[in-house]
């Protein structure tokens, strides 16, 4: 007799009708392997989930055997995988299964404790997957089911081989149940699930429409020095928004998140090198509404479902067509309707035929006015903080105090005691602040400004000390 799984209200309320009518019924439950695709990967989540609960058994392990989970979801971010697992609580909280997460950046211990103890389903991202699998904490001998998320952004993210090293030690295709969700599925996915699936089905949800009509799209033909300005005049024109700002470089996006706060615009920045505890606070602070505004790269524009996102903002064109159908994915989720907003500059420019080409329609141009552009100083830029600054930098295995250098890491200046001062001599003469030209602020763009003030802000350059010539060794 077939087990069933209902949930409740709240539950079934985060997913739109269409993702519970369009995937036929007949696929989803037959034994046969199957790769999913759809305007949202995560559309099929839910009814994952519930099928999981029916084909994994609770079965407690014992004491002196290792961890042995019965079904392994695999995401590409920490992000996703923490809402995979919030959700696999939300709905499985009755069901007797016990469920591991496991993700780099924090609580290395504790996860590793938990996961001992054993789980019926882990969840986690491959590299500390394979880290604790390594260190024999459980084992793939008893997987049932094996899921990969986002498979797509695997490939993007270099985690291919990690993705192989995991299958080929799970038990053969045709004794466990294998499923792989894609927003595209491209040739290498494709081959991915031939390769590692027995026999895979494509299941597809409304692969004809490859954007959601609830997305209002729009885009500005903009100077680069005039970005700042029309995205500054554009919130400020917002009621009741919350805003998602793409860019496509970290510093860009300090950039962005600099002037957004100098002009009273409370926001925050996201991206692979913030902290992975500051990271989930900075997402939950921004589904709570605390924060209205984020400047985020990539890492953000992948399966985080953020409910009430009004407007996405691509300050930076994509260069890749298929990141801006993820990128306006994050709004007009569950049946809500939102506006993208791109913005056409010099440097990418050359992306926009692309992007139209591959989502099958223009995208409105609307025009630019004076009136449009917001009157900011250049001055007003909020710079990253130096302790903010450092502590990525150790995070990406950089010099520190206490560190070492990592392979292409600036040359070292030499040390200099508290007090000493540069000294010059009568070919080199030392600058004072009095014989520096400096123009008038209206003359100023943002990126000399910026330049200037780094310039006065940083330290003196130093010169390197020669070692003294030993004359009483002659030269060859």
């Amino acid at each position: 007799m077939q087990r069933l799984l209902t949930c409740s209200d709240p539950i079934a309320d985060l997913q739109p009708d269409s993702a519970w009518d369009s995937a036929p019924n007949s696929e989803l439950e037959s034994e046969a392997e199957f790769a999913g695709v759809s305007e949202h990967a995560a559309a099929m989540t839910l009814p994952t989930k519930t099928d999981l609960a029916t084909v994994v058994k609770p079965d407690r392990q014992r004491a002196d055997k290792a961890c042995q989970p019965r079904a392994v979801i695999l995401a590409p971010t920490r992000e996703l995988a923490v809402q995979i697992h919030r959700d696999a609580e939300s709905i499985g909280r009755h069901t007797g299964l016990r469920f591991g997460l496991v993700y780099g950046g924090t609580g290395y211990q504790r996860q590793r404790d938990e996961v001992a103890a054993g789980v019926d389903l882990l969840i986690g991202t491959p590299g500390r997957l394979i880290d604790y699998f390594k260190q024999r904490v459980f084992n793939f001998k008893s997987v049932q089911v094996v899921v990969l998320d986002e498979a797509d952004r695997m490939f993007d993210l270099g985690f291919i081989k990690d993705i192989r090293f995991v299958l080929r030690r799970m038990p053969p295709v045709t004794k466990r149940l294998g499923m792989l969700f894609s927003a595209t599925l491209s040739y290498r996915v494709t081959e991915l699930a031939y390769e590692h699936m027995n026999d895979p089905r494509m299941v597809e949800i409304a692969p004809e429409q490859v954007t959601v009509d609830r997305v209002r799209q729009a885009c500005y033909m903009v100077a680069n020095d005039e970005k700042v300005r029309l995205l500054i005049g554009l919130i400020r024109g917002f009621q009741d928004a919350r805003v998602m700002i793409f860019i496509n470089t970290k510093r860009e996006g300090e950039w962005v998140w600099g002037f957004l706060e100098g002009n009273g615009l409370k926001s925050a920045m996201l991206s692979g090198d913030v902290p992975q505890k500051k990271r989930l606070s900075l997402l939950r602070r921004f589904q709570t509404g605390e924060l209205p505004i984020m400047v985020a790269t990539d890492v953000a524009a992948r399966g985080l479902h953020i409910p009430g996102v009004t407007h996405v903002i691509n300050y930076d064109l994509p260069e890749d067509a298929e990141d801006y159908v993820h990128r306006i994915g994050r709004t007009a989720r569950a049946g809500e309707a939102g506006d993208a907003i791109s913005f056409v500059c010099e440097t990418y420019a050359f992306c926009l035929p692309d992007i139209e080409t591959f989502i099958g329609s223009k995208i409105e141009v609307n025009p630019v006015s004076e009136s449009m552009l917001a009157d900011i100083d250049y001055r007003s830029r909020v710079r990253v903080p130096r302790r903010a600054r450092e502590g990525r930098e150790r995070d990406n295995g950089r010099r520190t105090r206490s560190g070492k250098r990592s392979q292409g890491g600036k040359r070292s200046q030499g040390r200099r005691r508290k007090g000493d001062q540069p000294q010059g001599n009568g070919e080199h003469p030392v600058q004072t602040s009095a014989s520096v030209e400096t123009q008038p602020a209206a003359e100023v763009s943002p990126r000399t400004a910026d330049a200037a003030g780094d310039q006065h802000a940083g330290k003196p350059r130093r010169r390197r000390r020669r070692k003294p010539v030993d004359d009483s060794v002659p030269s060859a």
